[in-house]
């Protein structure tokens, strides 16, 4: 915490290190996040100085800002583009301001983190997103549903084992275990519509998923920030009344032997199944975190109609200041 002259707080912040993934880089790279601070500069290097020192006893020579203690899928960045606009869940909503405090200091833009979106429209689809589905699935081998709660375990290990061949592979990015990935199925279970996660198989074996939840801050903004028990009736109650209109996109994953090969275009057509008939309540969809080294997964994106419509940024501070700075690598 930081502590101004009159007595009140003007900020905070955290300094650490994950052990897993600071010597990957090719410096060691600590973190620092949970930044809070009035736009005052001097303010703000004293919070960031604070975290430098921290960092340099314990052996780092770079700091990633604004960032979170776990995996980059959640309170990742600063947000640069997109004030105007509804959060989602997860996301950081943060100071216009903050982004001209951490590069006065000297942070350095590392990468950008865009959420794409679009309307839930019938027929809305690009000719060329269903020409490639159309190919694909006349395949027969070739086979997309939706999740099955009562065989939530088997979508489990679908799941690990799709990700781990999807994902492991990018930078920053750990092999999920078994334990991992039940103990974030069992976290989504309670907010998950089944109807809007979907699974790709070939030949039986599990090649890409597409996971989507309801946007849960449509929620949450109805509970006056507690969830006591009056509050899990009242989400509970929202839930059910399905007031949900925008379908987040939270991980989409194809196995390298299936990419290119229009599994993102069969697993649109298959969600059209459902989100364009009465049933479903959606009316807008987002996909949160696509990184800018990643351009597979904008190309991916883009072809099904999505825009950017949210704009997060991650700085990396050297601390030898003499040093070249490099973006984060491109994924090949």
């Amino acid at each position: 915490m930081l502590i101004g002259d009159n007595g009140a707080v003007i900020g905070r912040v955290a300094a650490f290190v994950n052990r897993k993934l600071a010597n990957k880089e090719k410096q060691p790279t600590g973190g620092m996040g949970f930044f809070e601070c009035v736009n005052d500069q001097k303010a703000a290097n004293v919070l960031f100085d604070t975290c430098r020192e921290w960092l340099q006893v314990r052996g780092m020579e770079a700091m990633d800002g604004a960032i979170n203690f776990g995996e980059r899928d959640r309170w990742w960045g600063l947000l640069a583009q997109g004030h105007e606009l509804e959060p989602n869940y997860c996301m950081p909503y943060t100071f216009p301001y903050y982004l001209e405090l951490f590069e006065t200091y000297g942070f350095q833009l590392y990468f950008k983190q865009f959420t794409y979106g679009r309307k839930v429209v019938e027929d809305g689809l690009p000719e060329k997103t269903k020409l490639k589905a159309e190919r694909l699935m006349s395949n027969p081998q070739y086979e997309f549903k939706s999740l099955q709660m009562k065989d939530l375990a088997k979508y489990t290990e679908d799941f690990r084992t799709v990700y781990n061949a999807a994902w492991v592979k990018h930078k920053g990015v750990g092999e999920m275990t078994k334990v991992q990935a039940e103990s974030i199925m069992q976290k989504l279970k309670p907010v998950m519509d089944p109807k809007i996660v979907w699974f790709g198989y070939y030949a039986g074996e599990p090649i890409s998923f597409f996971i989507n939840l309801p946007e849960l801050n449509q929620i949450f903004k109805h509970l006056n920030g507690n969830l006591n028990w009056w509050g899990k009736l009242k989400f509970l109650y929202y839930k059910w009344r399905q007031t949900n209109t925008k379908m987040l996109g939270v991980v989409f994953g194809v196995v390298p032997a299936h990419q290119g090969k229009g599994i993102e275009s069969a697993m649109a057509i298959e969600a059209t199944k459902y989100v364009w008939t009465s049933k479903s309540p959606y009316v807008d969809f987002e996909m949160n975190w696509i990184g800018d080294f990643n351009p597979k997964m904008i190309r991916i994106v883009e072809e099904i109609g999505g825009k950017v419509h949210k704009v997060h940024h991650t700085y990396r501070y050297l601390f030898d200041r003499s040093k070249p700075f490099e973006r984060c690598p491109i994924i090949d």
